[in-house]
């Protein structure tokens, strides 16, 4: 039966050959996307275990030890790492992506960093890395293509008194960094993607199932037994998804290089690192067409094939109100996070996850009755007799309508949470307005035990074109009692800063002139301190800080000159908005990982929509012939598969979005105590594009409809 059923796939007419080709078509670019989501989470994992080699645990052998420290240095909101080494003896470990360990006043750079230090003047980074070029550190040590590294060596005593600084063994074999976090949201984001794949596999091989069950009745007629007939199925399917998945193996690796320099997570990807293990390989090349078979083979199920014939079940019973109680109860779960917040990671995900789980398939379970209430309503409201047909057909079986459609309900919500709540977040954790008093603001921090600043330094400082003030804040002797931790002579504070009170010489200020989790404030009336002006000079200093005009030229000389006057702190000089902005891109990351998964799973969603009506078209060709027969414009009919396609989708869509950024709120609310910040409008764009492609899918079908209705189909043999 196995060769017969090949025979019938590959030689079995026009109408088989297209279904062979459609199907693995489908498969084809439902694979590809599998190929790419797994290799993506591998990659992601690969650039995570590289970031742990840049920190590694202190440790003790045979070798001599390795002296190392890694830091962390800002230029145009980019981060720079900065790793200083140190070998104590000939057998030291290298360091990975190096050949040699440097020695004092010597240094290794990312392409990345050497291609900014050309570009930009020294005194701007350069200066920052004196001594002697070596070279380039391979891919080895970098997470991504864009990564800022430099790898600087010095003398033992040295970098043994540098922060977090560690005697190493063996580099390199560092544990991975917990990946749970980011695993879990890959995860709910390869689902929200995967889902859309499975339903366009399914919707494919069942194809043409009316046309197949009449055949498959004429074979049961000459003897043939229902094992047989199940085994004939699955053949054909399995043939179509096998060439299909061997087509998405071809198309990922065409693509994989594109796709791994597009930043989906904040950075791009090595091209290796975008790899498929063994048991990758074998789950899709194995995987795809055992479940293109089965699911041939579940299509059989609904009906029973007799040897006079198909009998078809009677009209499904229509579904129920119940179907909403998985979703209601996730949204219950979040409401319940209000007033019950445990105070542990690991607390908050067994309450959060398992909510938005529930709306997950709450919505996927309540879509048949979704669509059969829009379907209700659209008869109720139809005022043509296209729009009474197709309303007629959804109420009829809600079931199949949804069908086609349920993975884009699922992937617009998963992407509107995330997308709300990346919005939100960077909305009142972004970096400082471009033109604000913070975003042109440098400031370093300096520890009890560090060198005086010498008054050069400001004199140097306040040369710098651009900068507008450069100020020492000290150390306040008595923090216990005091509104603010640092002092400073009121005759120095800028005027964007604030003033003093009414006949004081010596104001408590915040240690960057700005209190936490506020702005600058030219207005503020800064508190009045106990300590004489004269004794000021005597306390020590606790940071300084530069106003600039917020040039990145300015800024970048500014922090050039702090941190090579103090070379060892733990951070260089900071700007308001240097970790938000980082922070900020790799949010900007994962939300354009999310929209391309609305992209993506509402193209395969209208892929999955046209299979659909290719095959419905096929299957009521004659039913359509016979309303052409009766006067009905082949315009009506085509109104009639228009609606019973857009209007589901339409809807399933604007239910999608809202409990997606219901249920964003409702964790911002209970989590961050932040309300929900609306999308941007590039997020409703992409969707409605999107939405308005899925329909552009759909309109090629049509040509179809008047070339399969026509008198001749409705003659009775």
């Amino acid at each position: 039966m196995i060769r017969f059923g090949l025979r019938l796939a590959l030689a079995g007419g026009r109408e088989a050959l297209t279904r062979l080709i459609v199907i693995a078509a489908a498969v084809a670019v439902g694979s590809g996307l599998l190929l790419t989501t797994l290799a993506g989470v591998n990659a992601v994992n690969a650039q995570l275990t590289r970031y742990a080699s840049m920190y590694p645990n202190a440790s003790a052998g045979e070798n001599d030890p390795l002296w190392w420290s890694t830091r962390q240095d800002y230029f145009h909101g980019k981060q720079i790492i900065r790793i200083d080494v140190a070998a104590t003896g000939p057998s030291a470990p290298t360091p990975v992506g190096i050949p040699t360990t440097p020695g004092p006043g010597e240094y290794y750079a990312s392409p990345a960093l050497r291609d900014l230090l050309a570009a930009h003047p020294a005194d701007q980074l350069g200066d920052r890395y004196p001594g002697r070029d070596l070279g380039t550190v391979g891919p080895a040590a970098l997470t991504s293509p864009d990564t800022l590294l430099v790898i600087a060596g010095g003398a033992p005593d040295q970098v043994a008194k540098l922060p977090a600084a560690k005697p190493v063994t063996s580099v390199g074999d560092t544990p991975a960094l917990p990946e749970t976090t980011v695993n879990l949201i890959l995860g709910v984001i390869a689902g929200g993607l995967l889902f859309p794949v499975l339903i366009f596999i399914g919707t494919a091989t069942r194809l043409s199932a009316a046309r197949r069950e009449q055949r498959f009745a004429a074979m049961r007629l000459v003897g043939a037994t229902p094992r047989q007939i199940s085994m004939v199925a699955a053949v054909e399917a399995a043939a179509a998804a096998v060439a299909g998945t061997a087509v998405g193996f071809g198309l990922f690796y065409a693509f994989r290089d594109p796709l791994a320099s597009i930043p989906f997570t904040g950075m791009p990807f090595f091209p290796g690192d975008m790899s498929l293990g063994v048991l990758n390989v074998l789950l899709v090349a194995l995987g795809v067409p055992a479940g293109a078979a089965v699911a041939a083979q579940v299509s059989l199920r609904r009906v029973r094939i007799s040897p006079l014939g198909v009998t078809r079940r009677v009209t499904p019973r229509a579904p129920r109100a119940y179907r909403l109680i998985p979703a209601l109860l996730g949204v219950a779960v979040l409401f319940f996070a209000f007033g019950f917040k445990p105070e542990t990671s690991d607390g908050q995900t067994a309450v959060f996850l398992p909510g938005l789980l529930l709306i997950m398939a709450g919505l996927v379970f309540a879509g048949p009755w979704l669509t059969m209430v829009g379907a209700r309503v659209m008869a109720r409201y139809a005022n043509r007799p296209a729009t009474l047909i197709a309303a007629r057909r959804l109420a009829d079986n809600p079931k199949a309508g949804f069908r086609a459609i349920s993975g884009i309900m699922l992937a617009l919500f998963v992407t509107s949470v995330a997308v709300g709540v990346i919005t939100t977040i960077i909305a009142n954790r972004g970096p400082a307005p471009v033109g604000s008093t913070e975003a042109g603001q440098v400031s370093l921090y300096l520890p009890e035990d560090a060198p005086a600043a010498p008054d050069s330094l400001f004199t140097g400082l306040r040369s710098i074109n651009g900068v507008r003030s450069a100020t020492a804040v000290r150390e306040n002797p008595d923090r216990i009692n005091a509104s603010e931790p640092g002092l400073i002579a009121c005759t120095d504070i800028p005027s964007a800063y604030g003033r003093c009170a009414e006949g004081a010489t010596v104001a408590e200020v915040a240690t960057g002139l700005i209190p936490f989790r506020e702005s600058a404030s030219s207005a503020r009336v800064w508190p009045a301190a106990s300590v004489p002006l004269g004794d000021l000079q005597q306390l020590p200093v606790m940071s300084i800080v530069v106003d600039t005009d917020g040039s990145a030229a300015a800024i970048e000389r500014t922090r050039t000159v702090l941190e090579v006057a103090f070379p060892t702190f733990w951070t260089g000089a900071n700007v308001p908005g240097d970790f938000e902005s980082d922070f900020a891109n790799t949010l900007r990351g994962w939300e354009q990982l999310a929209n391309v998964v609305i992209i993506a799973s509402l193209a395969l969603g209208g892929c999955s929509l046209a299979v659909s009506v290719i095959g419905g078209l096929t299957e009521r060709r004659r039913p359509f012939s016979l309303l052409r027969l009766s006067g009905a414009p082949v315009r009506v009919l085509r109104r009639v598969v228009a609606l019973e396609s857009a209007v589901p989708m339409l809807a399933v869509a604007a239910v999608a979005i809202g409990m997606g950024l219901l249920a964003a709120h409702l964790f911002l609310r209970a989590q961050m105590d932040y309300t929900l910040v609306a999308p941007e409008p590039r997020f409703y764009v992409i969707v409605v594009v999107g939405l308005a492609v899925c329909l552009g899918v759909i309109a090629f079908t049509m040509p179809l409809l008047e070339r399969i209705t026509g008198p001749e189909t409705a003659r009775s043999e």
